[in-house]
């Protein structure tokens, strides 16, 4: 089988049907256009689980020098990194939230990640192998944004495969599928181990075939919609084309050594978060989206070394940067878009028993206050975003997690289109000029 035939009959995001217009619950016929704030809104979920004592604080020296203001760290083990691709600090250029809190429910990461992306908490451990039950904000945005936009869109990059590629939909039966972004993983779709299966796929014998076609239709399904009901927004066949080109030209460069030294750093100190940012930059110059969340989860290193924390820490910092430049230097995106970066939680005060080469130790997410303690960054146009502004503190903390959906949602203009009663949280307009 050629690669091109393979890569198009194993797509993830294979041809769909179109289907519009959708009534809005009020019974209208595309309510009318909030008025937007920007045309873009970028949301990096800088995950893994970041305590507030090492990024605000800066206890370790400052980790994050493409953010904040403050010596750099001198702490033994970290690697070299690139200089910071953005002429200025990150912080300058909006408001930040320095306590913002996570304030219920399992301090886990789906968990957190599940809460940010559907603006409401849970109460309960969820389960991993199921979509969430509340509406993502991809989910909101495809079906209230008006006017109507297809899937191209609304993107999802994440760090790795696991559970996260559930939170592109929900079960909920007003939502679904048929509001789904589109997903990729790229360092499943572009790890060295995966090039050789791409180049010269496996022979598969029939009773393996028939178990490969279930699992790609099972895989296929929230973009594969034949027999849809002429409601939602998926990927039209031209746009689906688009999007299989594009999966192709990723893996192309792939192979050619195209990714040899992602975002400017040397291989060996690249992380996936690395990776991660890089492929959202290749969708942001590809389809300038109008809303694509991406996240990091490499810091997650911090359960037994603590040294890996800090160092990942720092090239998540260094890749936000870089994101953020690539976003200023894109057409269609530069001073029309909107970055909120923010931790799904923090980790625990007290260090567990284990001990890294450096002799720190680590330190887990139990579900103490320090674990729900946070920070929200919001980066925009000064017209839009204040700049160089820090609201909250500890003793009166302002923002939490359930709040940035709403935010999402009231800088895209679809805010007033969700029905009530489903985002408890507010917007966080102490942000905005």
């Amino acid at each position: 089988m050629k690669r091109r035939d393979f890569i198009k009959k194993t797509s993830l995001l294979g041809a769909a049907s179109f289907g519009v217009p959708y009534l809005l619950p009020t019974g209208r016929l595309f309510a009318k256009t909030m008025e937007r704030k920007v045309n873009h809104v970028v949301f990096c979920l800088f995950a893994g689980g970041l305590r507030n004592i090492e990024t605000i604080a800066q206890a370790e020296g400052n980790l994050m020098g493409s953010t904040f203001a403050g010596a750099s760290s001198a702490i033994p083990g970290l690697d070299p990194i690139p200089a910071s691709p953005y002429s200025g600090l990150l912080k300058n250029e909006g408001t930040l939230f320095p306590e913002f809190r996570y304030r219920e429910g399992p301090t886990g990461h789906f968990n957190g990640h599940t809460v940010a992306l559907t603006g409401a908490y849970t109460s309960t451990g969820l389960n991993l192998k199921a979509n969430p039950v509340n509406p993502t904000v991809f989910e909101y945005y495809l079906k209230h944004n008006s006017p109507a936009v297809t899937s191209k869109n609304a993107w999802w990059v994440s760090n790795s495969l696991g559970p996260y590629p559930a939170l592109n939909y929900s079960s909920h039966p007003s939502y679904g599928p048929l509001y789904g972004a589109n997903h990729i993983a790229p360092t499943s779709l572009l790890s060295p181990e995966s090039y050789p299966a791409i180049a010269n796929p496996k022979q598969f014998q029939f009773h393996e075939e028939e178990k490969i076609k279930s699992l790609r239709s099972f895989l296929n399904q929230n973009f594969d919609k034949e027999g849809a009901t002429g409601v939602g927004n998926v990927n039209s066949e031209a746009d689906a084309a688009a999007i299989r080109q594009f999966i192709a030209d990723l893996i192309q460069k792939g192979l050619s050594g195209g990714f040899n030294t992602p975002l400017g750093m040397p291989a060996q100190y690249a992380t996936n978060d690395i990776f991660t940012i890089l492929f959202a930059e290749e969708v942001i110059k590809t389809f300038t989206p109008e809303l694509l969340v991406v996240n990091m989860t490499d810091v997650d290193a911090c359960h037994q070394n603590f040294t890996a924390y800090c160092n990942n820490l720092r090239k998540a910092d260094y890749a936000v940067a870089h994101l953020w430049d690539t976003i200023q230097k894109t057409p269609g995106m530069a001073n029309d878009t909107v970055l909120i970066m923010v931790p799904e939680h923090g980790r625990n005060l007290e260090a567990n028993t284990v001990q890294d080469i450096y002799g720190r130790f680590g330190l887990d997410h139990t579900g103490d206050n320090t674990s729900r303690e946070i920070f929200a960054l919001i980066l925009g146009p000064a017209g839009v975003i204040n700049h160089n502004l820090s609201v909250g503190t500890a003793v009166a903390p302002v923002g939490e997690s359930i709040d940035l959906v709403p935010t999402v949602a009231n800088l895209l203009g679809f805010d007033s289109n969700i029905p009530a009663g489903f985002l408890p949280g507010k917007v966080l307009d102490q942000a905005f000029v």
